[in-house]
């Protein structure tokens, strides 16, 4: 009866408000991914072992290398003794086989292979040591302060911890690399492996099958910390990230999520307010070889507010940094800000050039300019 009822929360959702405890989950949060805008949380700094949703920033780091062109999907990868013998969830490799990236990230995010994130960290790193260093490293780059990785699996270990607000900022960062979503989202699939066995992979993250929009992103299970899932959907133009650690079974984390996705897309729509590439200001300055140098927002400005709310945005105002010449192209130069209420609402401008310092020649020519009443 309990499976049943699941199932018709997942085929038919229904409306959900939002209380103090939307779910049954130790922690949990839900994030707006455009804006990263937090729609309900729970404990989202509680510390605690996130099991595989480890693997998230594992694939993170993975698909930095393979966006940079330092990793390719079809690279080979030879399979270590260490790899092989890995305990827990397990694709079952065999050591000094090879398999290809593309195959072994198969294995990560749909079948959740300890065996096959061990491959991939040492092929990327060189050791799992240096992989794991990097993870700590990259969730300090992303201010995360209540993360703390011993590996790349996510099996129970003294000192390995995150959070549900960590856990969703991890999968933001992911989740700007698209191609990883081509994994998530399978919900069962056979792996080939080199000697021409196959392996049937499916997802234990069942929402990717039963939930309209969801395409990720990863589940974890240890018996200290219990049932977790970090999950993503996307419907129109509106994606959300939800995190739920310490459920009690299966089930419950995935009705908890699709609650929490349930109350975002019935509650919360997007407003768009500046795309990326808009030729917004110039910067004038006679100390560069130009005069003129315009500038461009980096990126989309979005807004998630409640359904049928009307907000006024105003006339923006821009802030400009104190730059140090020459600069290089792509470089943030301001910022393109919103007053909503009492929330400032902000986009990165940068310049679509490099600006290079005048010389003295340059100096020379524009004082004569202005002599000629032509500058």
């Amino acid at each position: 009866m309990k499976k049943i009822l699941l199932l018709i929360i997942l085929l038919f959702p229904i409306m959900v408000f939002a209380d103090d405890n939307m779910t049954s989950a130790k922690s949990s949060i839900l994030m707006e991914y455009s804006t990263g805008k937090i729609l309900y949380e729970n404990n989202s700094k509680e510390r605690l072992a996130p099991a595989s949703m480890t693997k998230i920033m594992s694939m993170l780091l993975i698909m930095e290398k393979i966006d940079n062109g330092t990793l390719k999907f079809d690279d080979d990868v030879l399979i270590s003794e260490n790899a092989a013998k890995m305990g827990g969830s397990q694709i079952f490799l065999s050591a000094n086989s090879k398999m290809k990236v593309n195959e072994l990230l198969k294995g990560v995010a749909i079948a959740s292979g300890n065996d096959a994130v061990v491959a991939l960290a040492e092929k990327t790193y060189g050791s799992v040591d240096k992989f794991v260093q990097k993870m700590n490293e990259k969730a300090q780059e992303l201010g995360l302060i209540n993360t703390q990785f011993k590996n790349p699996h996510g099996l129970d270990e003294d000192g390995h911890y995150s959070c549900s607000y960590d856990m969703a900022i991890i999968a933001r960062e992911l989740i700007k690399h698209e191609a990883i979503l081509e994994y998530t989202k399978i919900y069962e699939e056979y792996l080939t492996k080199e000697d021409g066995s196959k392996t049937w992979l499916v997802n234990t993250n069942k929402l990717v099958r039963f939930y309209e929009g969801v395409d990720g992103l990863k589940t974890g299970y240890t018996t200290n910390a219990l049932y977790c899932l970090t999950a993503t959907a996307k419907k129109d133009d509106l994606r959300f990230i939800t995190v739920v650690m310490g459920e009690p079974d299966n089930d419950t984390r995935t009705k908890d999520t699709a609650n929490l996705l349930n109350y975002a897309f019935n509650n919360y729509q997007l407003n768009k307010i500046i795309k990326k590439d808009q030729k917004v200001d110039y910067i004038k300055n006679n100390k560069t070889l130009k005069n003129k140098y315009y500038v461009y927002t980096k990126e989309d400005l979005n807004d998630v507010v409640e359904i049928n709310s009307e907000l006024d945005y105003g006339k923006p105002y821009i802030t400009y940094e104190e730059l140090e010449y020459p600069v290089k192209k792509n470089t943030i130069v301001g910022y393109l800000k919103y007053k909503v209420n009492n929330e400032i609402l902000s986009v990165p401008l940068i310049v679509k050039e490099d600006i290079k310092k005048a010389t003295f020649g340059d100096y020379f020519k524009y004082n004569l300019k202005l002599l000629l009443g032509i500058a």
